[in-house]
C-alpha cells in the first residue's frame, strides 16, 4: 500500500524534473534525453502516450512487417540461455563455454541452410542484410576486378544495392539499371539483352520490400547461368514467406535478414555457393572469423535466434502464408468497399500477400500517416521513410507524384489478428474521408470535371 502512496509523487517530481526550462534549454547527455522521453511517456498514465509531440491513447496496433517483425516467443526461449549460462566466445577452442557456444552456432547455420536448401557451409553470419548485400556487390566486382567491371540491378532495389552500385560507379565500374513495368516486374529479355562480356555480376531482390512483388527469380536464374554470370539476391523479404532454393532459383549469393523473419535484429546471414565457386573480396579485416569472410566474434545469442525463427518458419510457413493471404483480402475489400479512388500499387498475383502497398487518390499522404497515429504502418521502405520526396520506387513503376505520394504501406504477419485488420480498415476509411471532405480536388471529381484536362494558372 506505501508504495501507491509513493508511486505518484515520484512520478510528478520526476516528469517536473525532466520538464525543459529557460535555465536549461537543453539536457547534456543522450542519457537524459532517453529519461525524458520516458518520463513523457508515464507522465499521466490516464491521458494514454506522448512522444515526440504526438498523443495517442495507447500503444498503436503494429501493421509494419516490413520494416521489422516481432520476436518469436519462441525464438526468445532459445536465445537467453546464451546470454545468462552459455555465454561462452563460440571462438574460444580450449573450454567448455566455447564448445557449447560453437555447437550452437554450427547448429543454427545448419538450421538457416536448411530453410534454402543450402550447405551448412555456404552460410556466412553477419550483422544483417544490408551488410550482406555490401560484401556481395562490393566483394564480387573487387575480387574481379581485372577481368569484370559491369553490374546489372535494378530501379526498385533497396537503397543499400543502389548505394553499393553507386559507390563502384565512382571506381569505374558501370551499373545498368533495368526498368520494371507498372506491376513492378523486370523484363526478362531486357536483361538478357543487358549481359556483356564483363558483366560480373546480376542483382535482384526476390520479394520487393515496398511493395511486396515477387520477381521471376527461377527465370533469372537459368539467364545467369545460360551467360555464366553470377546471380545475387536481396532474399530478406523472401525468407520465411515464399520457398526459396537456390538451386532451383541457381544463385550464387543471397542476402538474408534475422529480423524479417521474427528473428532478432542485428544479425543476418550470407549464403555463398561453393559449386561452382563464387569468391569475395572481404570488407572487414580482423581475427579471419567465418572462413576469413566476415571477420567479427560471431554473436551468439543473435545467431540462436535467427536458427531458430528459421526453423519456425520451416514449420509454419505454409499455415502462414495461408492466414496472411486471408487477411490481406480482408483488408483491402474492407477499404474498397467503403471508399473509391484505392489503387494497388504493383501486381496482385505476384505477390508476396503480408506487403500491402495502397495509394489513396485526391489525399495528402503525409496528413493521412499523421492521422493514423493509432496504426503503426509506413509509407515505403523504413530506410527512406523520413524522405519527404515521393518513393523511388513507385516512381519506376511509372506512378504520378500526386498517387505516390499518397501511398501506405500495411504489413501484415505471424501475429496479426482479424480484429486489428478491421480496426486498421475502420481507421483508414475514416482518415480518408476526412481528407476528402476538405479537398477541392476531391468536389470537382464528384462533380465529373476532369482534373487532368484543366490548365491551372500560376499567380
Amino acid at each position: 500500500m506505501a508504495s501507491k502512496f509513493l508511486a505518484s509523487p515520484i512520478r510528478r517530481f520526476l516528469a517536473k524534473a525532466h520538464r525543459p526550462s529557460a535555465s536549461w534549454p537543453r539536457h547534456l547527455s543522450t542519457a537524459a534525453a532517453a529519461a525524458e522521453a520516458a518520463s513523457s511517456v508515464y507522465e499521466d498514465p490516464d491521458a494514454g502516450i506522448v512522444m515526440k509531440g504526438v498523443r495517442i491513447s495507447g500503444r498503436p496496433l503494429y501493421l509494419d512487417m516490413q520494416a521489422t517483425s516481432p520476436l518469436d516467443p519462441r525464438v526468445l526461449d532459445a536465445m537467453l540461455p546464451f546470454y545468462t549460462a552459455r555465454y561462452g566466445n563460440p571462438h574460444s577452442r580450449t573450454h567448455l563455454y566455447g564448445w557449447e557456444s560453437d555447437l550452437a552456432v554450427e547448429s543454427a547455420r545448419a538450421q538457416v541452410a536448411a530453410l534454402v536448401n543450402a550447405s551448412p557451409k555456404e552460410i556466412v553470419f553477419t550483422s544483417g542484410a544490408t551488410e550482406c548485400n555490401n560484401i556481395s556487390i562490393k566483394g564480387v566486382m573487387h575480387f574481379y576486378r581485372d577481368k569484370k567491371r559491369h553490374v546489372i540491378t535494378t530501379q526498385t532495389e533497396h537503397k543499400c544495392v543502389l548505394d553499393s552500385c553507386r559507390h563502384l560507379q565512382q571506381e569505374g565500374f558501370d551499373i545498368t539499371y533495368l526498368k520494371v513495368g507498372s506491376d513492378g516486374i523486370i523484363d526478362l529479355e531486357q536483361l538478357r539483352s543487358s549481359i556483356r562480356p564483363d558483366t560480373g555480376l546480376v542483382s535482384v531482390m526476390a520479394v520487393n520490400n515496398e511493395i511486396g512483388v515477387i520477381q521471376p527469380m527461377e527465370e533469372i536464374g537459368k539467364i545467369c547461368k545460360e551467360f555464366n554470370v553470377p546471380f545475387h539476391t536481396d532474399a530478406a523479404q523472401a525468407l520465411g514467406k515464399i520457398p526459396v532454393d537456390v538451386d532451383k532459383w541457381n544463385v550464387s549469393l543471397m542476402s538474408l535478414s534475422g529480423h524479417k523473419v521474427y528473428g532478432p535484429k542485428g544479425v543476418g546471414a550470407l549464403y555463398l555457393r561453393r559449386r561452382p565457386r563464387i569468391r569475395v573480396e572481404p570488407q572487414m579485416n580482423g581475427g579471419g572469423q567465418e572462413r576469413g569472410i566476415r571477420s567479427g566474434t560471431v554473436p551468439t545469442p543473435l545467431v540462436v535466434g535467427m536458427g531458430a525463427a528459421c526453423e519456425l518458419a520451416m514449420k509454419e510457413m505454409e499455415y502462414d502464408h495461408k492466414r496472411v493471404s486471408s487477411l490481406q483480402e480482408r483488408l483491402l475489400n474492407g477499404i474498397k468497399e467503403k471508399i473509391d479512388g484505392v489503387v494497388v500499387n504493383g501486381s496482385l498475383e505476384k505477390r508476396y500477400p503480408g506487403n500491402l502497398n495502397i495509394s489513396f487518390a485526391y489525399v495528402e499522404g503525409e496528413s493521412l500517416l499523421m492521422g493514423l497515429k493509432e496504426v503503426a504502418v509506413s509509407s515505403g521502405s523504413a530506410c527512406t521513410s523520413a524522405s519527404l520526396e515521393p518513393s523511388y520506387v513507385l516512381r519506376a513503376l511509372g506512378v504520378e507524384e500526386d498517387m505516390a505520394h499518397t501511398s501506405i504501406r500495411y504489413g501484415i504477419g505471424r501475429f496479426t489478428t482479424e480484429e486489428e485488420i478491421d480496426r486498421a480498415v475502420e481507421l483508414t476509411v475514416k482518415q480518408v474521408e476526412k481528407l476528402r471532405e476538405m479537398s477541392p480536388l476531391y468536389e470537382m471529381v464528384k462533380e465529373g470535371i476532369d482534373i487532368k484536362s484543366i490548365q491551372w494558372a500560376q499567380h
